[in-house]
């Protein structure tokens, strides 16, 4: 795409943008930007340009730009975050602070943490929203205790909204624990608005809180059960939670899994499969090294193989087993024939020079 191009989107876009601003428009040009970030660095540079513009809505514009430039092109984010993270140290108005955030989200970008921890403090709760929607995608795991306070500080906003999206970073995007992270998604459970509550659930029952079982337990009792409550108890992974399970249809996919998860025979079947599936990729290729385990903060097994040079594969068992038809056998040959296939090993980097 040709600079003039790229140029054009954008005015177009800043006029689409100034509707939503000025009168309320939904329609904000995205498509128009997202057509623009194609074209990579030209974006990115035409974006930048326009920050000092002194039209706030040219500035929101470039700043929407560059997020979505960001979203396709990982190696300009730590370009882009830089730019965004120095307009904020001056900027003032909401709207642009609103597109700051959005746009850093999408850097994923670790830099980003203390201007999106400054932006959480805006009067605005658009603004706020969009921090809750950020923070989780900037930090590590674990994440660090800025991280964490935001969140937590959020968990608590007036704005509903606000409180369910800083409810689901804490307590289902991001690994953070503790007796602050633990209290504050314990006290969202509590929340007057159903789906703030459900998010504040779901994250105890994640982390394996003692006080997750019996709220899950009432829930799960009740006349409309939301469907985060089943996520719930596949993490409880308690066999109490059976008989009340058993009243639900089968076949609806979260249903299904919370039984797999606290039915003991079910998990022993979903272990005993991994376990043949190991075994059975061992024997077909003994040179590959086949580990088995489970994330913390996750439901289910994984599966990791490597030959400690060029090939590697990471898989969910589960999901594995499901494309065999729940055949072990099948399943090894389909997960060899991943691991091994030209298009996965020419994606992968070569180890030298790597890091």
């Amino acid at each position: 795409m040709k600079s003039h191009e790229v140029a054009e989107l954008f005015d177009q876009a800043v006029q689409r943008l100034r509707g939503v601003v000025e009168s309320g428009d939904s329609d904000d040009g995205s498509d128009l930007l997202r057509r623009a970030a194609d074209s990579g660095a030209e974006a990115v540079g035409l974006a930048v340009g326009k920050l000092s513009d002194p039209d706030r809505v040219v500035r929101a514009a470039a700043c929407d730009l560059l997020g979505a430039t960001s979203s396709r092109h990982m190696d300009l984010r730590e370009e882009v975050a830089t730019a965004l993270i120095r307009l904020a140290a001056h900027e003032s108005d909401p709207e642009v602070h609103w597109s700051i955030a959005r746009a850093l989200g999408d850097t994923f970008d670790g830099r980003a943490l203390p201007t999106l921890v400054a932006l959480a403090g805006s009067p605005d709760a658009d603004v706020r929203f969009q921090v809750a929607v950020a923070v989780p995608s900037v930090l590590d795991d674990p994440p660090v205790a800025a991280g964490e306070a935001v969140l937590i500080t959020l968990c608590t906003d007036s704005d509903p909204q606000v409180r369910e999206w800083a409810t689901f970073g804490l307590g289902f995007v991001s690994t953070a624990d503790g007796a602050a992270v633990r209290q504050a998604l314990w006290d969202r459970t509590q929340d007057t608005h159903p789906e703030v509550r459900a998010e504040g659930a779901r994250g105890l029952a994640r982390r394996r809180d003692p006080r997750a079982l019996p709220l899950v337990r009432d829930l799960l009792a009740q006349d409309e059960v939301h469907p985060l409550t089943f996520r719930a108890a596949a993490y409880l992974g308690d066999p109490s939670l059976v008989p009340l399970l058993d009243g639900f249809d089968p076949g609806v996919d979260a249903v299904a899994e919370a039984l797999r998860e606290c039915d003991p025979l079910l998990r022993a079947r979903r272990d005993e499969s991994a376990w043949l599936l190991l075994h059975a990729v061992h024997r077909r290729r003994s040179d590959l090294e086949v580990a088995v385990f489970g994330e913390r903060c996750d439901l289910g097994l994984y599966l990791d193989v490597t030959d400690g040079a060029d090939l590697s594969g990471h898989c969910w068992v589960d999901g594995l087993l499901r494309r065999a038809e729940y055949d072990p056998e099948r399943a090894a040959d389909l997960l060899i024939a991943d691991v091994t296939s030209p298009i996965r090993r020419a994606s992968q980097p070569s180890h030298r020079g790597a890091g």
